[in-house]
């Protein structure tokens, strides 16, 4: 079964306990967003994806997107939930005021993103799409197509796509081949074939306003001569309203592995009408605003079917009664014990379980990071907040899609062979969870983003923006009795991933290959790091309300005994990577190419 219920308690920890030093709060602009409020805004949102969203998720999934004459129909049921999730103003609730959003902390929207993930990942992807577009638009567009556009695509009336990927190239964007022709009016004719377009056609929306790059005709060569342009489905008329259908069409849908209620498209654009967005043959500065807030929000597609995986793996193995647990029987009145009493059964759940925890608490100091860039009073703040984000956007993305998959998996093996079946739902979560691992750069290029351009960036500026609250986390406390054994953990990995980065700092300068073969490892001992000081600053808070008396008491110490799980367990994995690190290039880069 897939089983989900919001964990609003602890999404309430991250957003209003863990990280109320990190120098990011206290933000005037966002002022009005009391806890009360966010207290309602997430209880809302919870109601919604758990009543309207998860029944359609694997329903979603049976059903898939057709194609019929050039129109994509969705599954039954994501048209009503898709008016019930834009009435309800959610796809509105980060967006900007001043086109008609509410303007609420990414901190608070991260955690939406986080339930709705969690209970159609398929579903997330239109007003995801539309949110990364919009991203692009407010920075780069001007102010005609912004007045045109945003308002009705912050509405969630008309969505937004992102046409990247060709036949011919995908990380690779010097190789695009799409062309745009100057007309007289201004307006540009795009012509050229894009592939993976996510909800590129559709019948949710009135209009689908797709981002395209394309060449010029006087383009230079490479990705310096990339260009991006705003081409509607429906050309608006002079009210604002879709009129004369445009030269974009879907030719194709994917068939694939998971996310099946998400049309991913085929795009043909036939000398389609379209309008520069920024500056020419600057294309690539202007869609990675877009994608570096997609990226985020693909790490956070990872977290939310960790927790659906996780949280049904648990139902089931609290239901399953098979054999009896090897200290001697649990259960008496019944045949057999559940097999959540076996310890092998027990360390997958705590896996799954650890891996959710601390993905949620790095993802929500990288939230408040983004507020504290877009928001912050002072220049030092929002300098340092832009510095976090941008060191860490690789980490969450790369690393929260490689445990989402894991955790999965695992809730398939809870499952045993009943995991393997598709009635059992936990098999989709797998099918589901794979894609994230690909796109918006897949994981490989998240990790050589990371030690190739955010390490060396501003002579080694970013990474200040990460190591020094660890290393002032761990002199404040490693004499601390309540959490000094943790914290003493905490520094020995972080005293791997200080000679992991002088490693690849001294070696990448002599040998780009070292640092390309170091890069996986780095960027998972990063977020290990990363996680060890949000389970360390968790048990530290804990420990002081299980002292003072808290009615809570079962929350905190379970806080406690997962960080300790996560601590005795799981982070144990950075003395191997830095190991692996260590060991240099030569074994992968040695073997001869003619003997694969």
């Amino acid at each position: 079964m897939q089983i989900y219920t919001a964990p609003l308690r602890d999404m309430r920890f991250v957003l209003n306990e863990l990280h109320t030093d990190d120098g990011f709060g206290d933000i005037p602009a966002l002022a009005d967003f009391t806890p009360d409020l966010t207290e309602a805004v997430l209880s809302e949102a919870a109601k919604l994806c758990q009543d309207v969203l998860l029944p359609l998720n694997r329903s979603g999934d049976e059903e898939g997107c057709t194609l019929e004459n050039g129109v994509v129909r969705t599954p039954k049921g994501f048209i009503e939930a898709y008016k019930a999730f834009t009435e309800g103003g959610w796809n509105a609730l980060v967006l900007p005021p001043e086109w008609g959003g509410q303007g609420a902390p990414e901190a608070v929207g991260k955690l939406v993103e986080e339930m709705i993930c969690a209970t159609n990942v398929s579903f997330s992807l239109y007003p995801g799409l539309t949110n990364g577009a919009i991203a692009a638009l407010t920075v780069y567009a001007n102010d005609t197509l912004k007045q045109e556009y945003l308002p009705k695509m912050v509405s969630g009336e008309w969505s937004g796509t992102m046409c990247l990927t060709e036949p011919h190239c995908g990380t690779d964007l010097g190789l695009l081949r799409t062309r745009a022709e100057p007309g007289e009016d201004g307006s540009y004719k795009l012509s050229g074939a894009k592939i993976f377009i996510s909800a590129g056609e559709h019948d949710l929306t009135t209009n689908i306003v797709h981002l395209v790059l394309a060449r010029l005709p006087d383009a230079p060569k490479g990705v310096k001569g990339i260009s991006l342009f705003l081409v509607p489905k429906y050309l608006p008329d002079a009210d604002g309203n879709p009129s004369v259908r445009n030269g974009a069409r879907c030719t194709a849908i994917e068939h694939k592995m998971g996310l099946k209620a998400s049309a991913t498209c085929q795009m043909l654009f036939e000398d389609a009408k379209g309008w520069l967005v920024g500056e020419p043959h600057r294309g690539l500065e202007a869609m990675f605003t877009m994608m570096n807030a997609e990226r985020v929000g693909v790490g956070i597609q990872g977290l939310g079917i960790g927790e659906a995986a996780y949280q049904s793996a648990v139902w089931y193995t609290k239901d399953r009664l098979q054999g009896r647990s090897l200290s001697g029987t649990k259960h008496p009145d019944k045949p057999a014990d559940p097999i959540i009493v076996h310890p092998d059964v027990r360390r997958m759940l705590l896996t799954m379980r650890a891996w959710n925890e601390g993905c949620r608490g790095v993802s929500a100091w990288v939230a408040r990071a983004l507020d504290a860039e877009k928001h912050g009073a002072e220049p030092e703040q929002r300098q340092r907040a832009s510095d976090f984000v941008a060191l860490m956007t690789p980490v969450v993305k790369a690393m929260f899609t490689d445990l989402g998959l894991e955790s999965a998996s695992l809730a398939v093996q809870c499952y045993g062979g009943h995991g393997f079946i598709r009635e059992s739902g936990v098999e989709q979560y797998m099918r589901d969870a794979r894609i994230a691992m690909l796109y918006e750069g897949t994981n490989g290029i998240q990790a050589l983003d990371l030690v190739g351009r955010k390490l060396p960036a501003e002579m080694g500026r970013y990474l200040r923006s990460f190591f020094h609250p660890v290393s002032d986390f761990i002199d404040a406390n490693l004499e601390d009795p309540a959490i000094g054994k943790m914290v003493a953990g905490l520094k020995r990995a972080f005293e791997a991933l200080q000679g992991a980065t002088a490693i690849i700092a001294e070696r990448g300068m002599k040998d780009p290959e070292e640092g390309g073969a170091a890069a996986t490892d780095y960027l998972r001992l990063m977020g290990l790091v990363a996680m060890a000081y949000c389970f360390a600053k968790a048990t530290k808070l804990a420990s002081r309300e299980l002292m003072s008396g808290t009615g809570e008491a079962a929350f905190y110490k379970a806080k406690i005994d997962t960080a300790r799980f996560f601590y005795e367990k799981l982070l144990p994995q950075s003395a191997s990577l830095y190991l692996a690190i260590k060991a240099g290039k030569g074994s992968v880069m040695d073997f001869a190419e003619e003997a694969f």
